[in-house]
């Protein structure tokens, strides 16, 4: 599960990468498949079940970011990168918002709400060129030869067509399980889920108006928004004392890193959830989409879980944190068996029984 980071030149899309992955990009040209870094994903549940466990080792969840080229204004550029995004699970599409007149912009002057605007546009337009050929391919082969299949077809590309000519993306648009099965392979980048990083100044680490008004602005879009400072997030990288960093924090008038944020909103993006198996051993987050069953979700462990599965024993997160240990929580009443149709959530702390 991969999230390609997009957007124009000079937007911040390599020290985030550096700062997710701690890849260095600056030394790297971004290739048309991209520059791939892996980041663990930030939860504090799992620092809070580490330290209470005590594991020997600890495991969290983790992304994989790729670094895309950058859009430009040349059309042939912008082509390959769409096609290379094809491949890619989630567009994270970073914006500059931060004024620097020692950082040029492409367009001349920084205005994010325009880039935005811009960017999202041209995603469109590439979904409406690939609907309009295959439209036209359609006309022609019909011209030859009529089929049941073929305007079953036409009848969703024109329902595409619309959709996109109102500049709303295709990940608005509500489709039939027929009409998923016949797009599963198109050409498509707006079907795909949108996280928007915006890239702000330091002193606006606290204002949220921007976020605000470009979450009003495109509340139609089904977006994932999230606003980081990477000039801060540059800064406290390189605090490694616990106590000054919570000191900067503290200045700064916020929790946590606005990065450590930013995995959480890309995790949620792909569509995923963390589970937790715990122990003196290890404390280990297990990725499962959202809407698995626990058969599913053991076999994320191992095949044989979920091909001999008995039964699932369970534990809330929220519970084991109040009462303090398992023993606790059992004696509450509030440790559950359940069976492998059973929905995980997240935060799960779940130990399988199975007999293969």
């Amino acid at each position: 599960m991969q999230i390609g980071l997009i957007g124009l030149p000079q937007s911040g899309k390599k020290t985030l990468l550096r700062l997710l992955t701690q890849v260095d990009a600056q030394r790297l040209a971004p290739t048309t498949g991209g520059v791939p870094g892996i980041c663990p994903v930030r939860d504090p549940r799992i620092d809070r079940l580490a330290g209470m466990y005590k594991p020997k080792k600890t495991t969290p969840a983790t992304i994989q970011y790729l670094l895309m080229p950058d859009v430009t204004k040349e059309s042939a550029k912008n082509q390959e990168l769409f096609k290379a995004l094809l491949l890619i699970d989630v567009l994270g599409l970073v914006v500059r918002a931060f004024p620097d007149d020692a950082v040029f912009h492409i367009e001349g002057s920084v205005d994010p709400l325009r880039d935005i605007d811009m960017l999202l546009a041209e995603l469109i337009l590439n979904d409406l060129l690939f609907v309009e050929k295959r439209l036209e391919r359609i006309a022609k082969e019909s011209a030859r030869r009529s089929g049941v299949d073929r305007d079953t077809e036409q009848a969703l590309l024109t329902r595409l067509q619309a959709h996109l000519n109102e500049n709303r993306p295709l990940r608005t648009l509500p489709l039939e399980e027929e009409a998923e099965k016949i797009l599963s392979s198109a050409a498509l980048l707006t079907r795909k889920p949108l996280l928007l990083i915006l890239n702000v100044g330091e002193e606006a680490v606290k204002d949220r108006r921007l976020l605000e008004q470009v979450a009003q602005r495109h509340k139609e879009q089904r977006i994932h928004l999230v606003q980081v400072s990477a000039k801060i997030e540059e800064e406290l990288s390189q605090i490694d004392d616990p106590k000054e960093r919570a000191a900067f924090l503290g200045e700064l008038g916020i929790s946590e890193p606005a990065i450590d944020g930013l995995t959480r909103v890309s995790y949620e993006s792909l569509g995923l959830i963390s589970y937790f198996t715990v122990g003196a051993d290890e404390v280990r987050a297990w990725t499962v989409r959202k809407g698995s069953s626990a058969a599913k979700a053991g076999g994320v462990i191992h095949s044989d879980i979920e091909r001999g599965f008995i039964r699932a024993e369970l534990i809330k997160y929220p519970d084991l944190m109040a009462l303090g240990s398992e023993q606790a929580v059992s004696s509450a009443g509030k440790a559950y068996l359940k069976g492998k149709e059973y929905i995980v959530e997240d935060g799960d702390i779940l130990n399988f029984r199975f007999n293969v």
